[in-house]
């Protein structure tokens, strides 16, 4: 195998499926090399809740990856999801040293604006800041060389746990690769699917996965929201199994062979053939049967997401519409539903740098995709906190010091 410095890596550990994407840069912009998915264990909405067993479905995915792109993997780039990650808003006001807005006035806005109240097992993985106030006039996001002698941000904040973050760190330690940064996942699956007209207008993506759904909205092209619910995929997958009487995996393969989120696509008498299991004969089933049971349940998903556009303010700022991305938005009439749900226009993410090796129509990858393309273009940093050695070190302490006081 051969060892590339080159290499882009992302890994999304997800409560399904664990995914690897190798790519690497090309002079037409990025080439994916190989990919690798095993089935995810130890997990749970989002979170990695047993490092033995999460670590051994990612070296299967990497061991899948590495044969696939013939390359040795070292370092990688990860997401992240589950209800323990938080946006927040927040402002800072400095005063102007020598009358022209400088980038270190720029960057000491910021940091006073990120020096929120966080609880002592969380901190910040991105500071966003929305647009800048100099003398109380607007001047965008850049307001380097504006004369004045007070300058003003808001920011959107996104904390996660440290907790979870120790352990995601470790389940790679585990599987022998080194964790050079970590992205909140729906913001590196817009990355990938979203273009610069859309994040102006104001779009959001909801990245519906098995166990969360995380969202991202962008109004005037920076991120102005976000929020992770707990719930996904396999809450449909549960209520096909209970309402059809069926082993959750199978319904799992009923769902994604067969299954449909509105019922008036399906056609009348329209049918598929039940498993048999133990002594029940195979027998067929109206299609129509299982969408009754999915489209109330992704109706209700996207309910819950329409709830925080109104946490947002965001139902007037979203010119764009909303875009789908994860393994939820394969269903077939996802996005006819969440145009009925959130009355806007809605669309499937077809990631920007698929190849033979992705379906270019599929949203299934776009979060690894995205992440790649994060870090090739560096759109997260700055101001996204990119963490290195000494970072983890300082997180492991205080995870440790927590545990120490709590238990």
């Amino acid at each position: 195998m051969e060892n590339k410095d080159s290499l882009l890596v992302s890994v999304d550990i997800g409560t399904y499926q664990t995914s690897v994407v190798v790519a690497e840069k090309t002079h037409d912009g990025l080439a994916v090399l190989g990919i690798g998915t095993a089935p995810s264990q130890g997990v749970r909405k989002g979170l990695v809740t047993n490092v033995e067993n999460a670590a051994q479905g990612l070296q299967q995915a990497v061991a899948e990856a590495e044969a696939n792109a013939s390359c040795e993997i070292h370092n990688v780039f990860v997401s992240l999801t589950g209800g323990h990650m938080e946006g927040i808003s927040s402002q800072g006001v400095v005063r102007v040293k020598g009358g022209e807005v400088s980038v270190d006035d720029v960057q000491e806005v910021v940091a006073v604006a990120r020096t929120i109240a966080l609880p002592p097992e969380c901190e910040i993985l991105h500071v966003f800041p929305q647009g800048f106030l100099v003398d109380g006039q607007e001047r965008g996001r850049d307001p380097v060389g504006a004369s004045g002698v007070r300058l003003e941000t808001d920011v959107h904040v996104i904390s996660v746990s440290s907790t979870a973050l120790y352990a995601l760190q470790k389940c790679c330690e585990r599987a022998g690769l080194y964790l050079n940064s970590v992205y909140y996942g729906a913001l590196a699956a817009a990355e990938a699917v979203l273009t610069p007209e859309e994040k102006e207008l104001g779009v959001v993506v909801i990245d519906i996965g098995a166990g969360t759904t995380g969202v991202a909205a962008f109004c005037q092209g920076v991120v102005c929201y976000t929020a992770v619910l707990p719930v996904g995929g396999e809450n449909v997958t549960n209520d096909l199994a209970v309402g059809l009487c069926i082993p959750v995996a199978e319904a799992e393969r009923l769902k994604q062979q067969h299954g449909c989120a509105l019922i008036s696509l399906i056609a009348p008498g329209e049918a598929i053939e039940m498993p048999r299991i133990g002594e029940r004969e195979a027998a067929p089933l109206p299609r129509r049967k299982m969408s009754e049971i999915i489209e109330p349940r992704m109706e209700e998903i996207f309910e819950l997401v329409r709830e925080q556009f109104d946490f947002g303010s965001l139902s007037d700022r979203l010119g764009a519409g909303v875009v789908l991305t994860g393994g939820g938005a394969l269903l077939e009439g996802v996005p006819d539903l969440a145009q009925r749900v959130f009355h806007m226009a809605a669309r499937r993410g077809a990631p920007r740098c698929a190849s033979d090796m992705v379906d270019p129509k599929s949203p299934m990858y776009a979060a690894n995709l995205g992440l790649i393309l994060c870090h090739a273009q560096d759109t997260l940093r700055p101001p996204a906190q990119v963490r290195n050695g000494q970072n983890w070190q300082h997180m492991r302490e205080r995870v440790v010091e927590w545990f120490r006081e709590f238990f």
